[in-house]
């Protein structure tokens, strides 16, 4: 299974950091204060980061490895190169 790691911009300025094989349908839990209780304050605004192509084991371990990060650094990892989101 293709399991992908995602950022989201939070309504309070929060960034949070999951895995998910699939991003559209977890962006709805998401906005429906489902799935995370993260999100029953605030609301997810937009996808920040994305990386595609994990197992489920190097997703969690990516998943950790970015949620050491400070919220200055996730944002310069949005802008990187491997960042898959398409602003359309």
């Amino acid at each position: 299974m293709n399991w992908q790691v995602y950022i989201i911009h939070c309504s309070d300025n929060s960034l949070y950091t999951g895995i998910t094989t699939d991003l559209g349908r977890r962006l709805c839990q998401h906005a429906a204060g489902r799935g995370a209780k993260y999100f029953r304050g605030r609301r997810p605004e937009k996808v920040l980061y994305l990386e595609t192509g994990h197992t489920k084991s190097t997703a969690s371990r990516r998943e950790a490895e970015i949620n050491g990060l400070s919220h200055a650094a996730k944002c310069l990892l949005a802008g990187a190169e491997q960042n898959e989101v398409v602003n359309a």
